[in-house]
């Protein structure tokens, strides 16, 4: 199943766009610290979803990530980023979506062991309560500045026995930030339920769209086809008309058809 991000000023565009793939919503307004300190707009925007006629039940939440590090030794970081994360994971639940998707926020090359072991046991013993205090709500964690998938693949080992927790691997973060993008797909592949895609020049996160940079595809489609039927892919664009043109370049490639589904 294909997601797209709506456009709040495009909202019915949106929803006859994703109703013609067969589209989830993956809602990206409320990751913005100006908006999470607003009240007032967070409810404005929670009622305009609210008020579209389409279900929500199978759609995802992009989360609050920028400064967000639950893992922090120091307090008053790990209560900041706490309320954050509560305040999206309360939006998530408002709004009936399926998942929150959080980036593991990891140093980069720091690869000290006692770090490294910290961020697991810190991030294992955080998310388990937040998964037992906003359930059915799940959580994806996302690589993001990861140059290597250890940590973030050791934490989802840790918490298999969870059924609400599992990885968003972000593709083009794979390629842009990690070492090898091939054993992110590999070391990650078990506990993978939700992905991102879009392409870039190998060098900058860019969010073009599929085809526009220089992403082998043809290595994704075969990644992809090896991953279970219920994996859901966001196309994480900056626009419906960059959706659209991805969706259809992975329909052209074999990847995926246009309701979304694998080849």
């Amino acid at each position: 199943m294909l997601y797209l991000i709506p456009e709040i000023r495009r909202l019915k565009e949106s929803a006859e766009i994703a109703s013609r793939y067969s589209a989830g919503f993956e809602y990206n307004d409320f990751f913005h610290p100006d908006i999470l300190d607003d009240p007032e707009e967070i409810r404005r925007l929670i009622g305009t979803y609210l008020d579209l006629p389409r279900d929500r039940s199978l759609d995802t939440l992009h989360g609050a990530f920028l400064d967000v590090t639950v893992h922090s030794s120091d307090s008053l970081i790990v209560s900041a980023s706490d309320k954050r994360v509560r305040q999206c994971m309360e939006i998530a639940s408002e709004l009936g979506v399926k998942a929150v998707i959080f980036h593991t926020n990891l140093v980069p090359n720091f690869f000290s062991e006692k770090y490294m072991q910290n961020w697991c046991d810190r991030n294992e013993s955080y998310w388990r309560q937040i998964l037992k205090d906003y359930a059915p709500v799940r959580v994806y964690m996302e690589n993001m500045f990861d140059r290597i998938p250890d940590c973030l693949a050791q934490l989802a080992e840790r918490m298999k026995d969870e059924p609400g927790f599992g990885v968003c691997l972000d593709y083009a973060h794979a390629y842009v930030f990690g070492d090898e993008p091939e054993r992110f797909c590999r070391v990650l592949k078990p506990y993978i339920r939700h992905m991102h895609i879009n392409d870039n020049d190998l060098l900058r996160d860019m969010h073009w769209p599929v085809g526009a940079g220089k992403i082998d595809w043809e290595k994704f489609g075969a990644f992809a086809k090896e991953l279970p039927e219920d994996v859901t892919t966001l196309i994480e664009v900056s626009s419906l008309e960059d959706f659209v043109s991805s969706a259809e370049a992975l329909r052209a490639m074999g990847i995926r058809r246009a309701d979304g589904k694998k080849e």
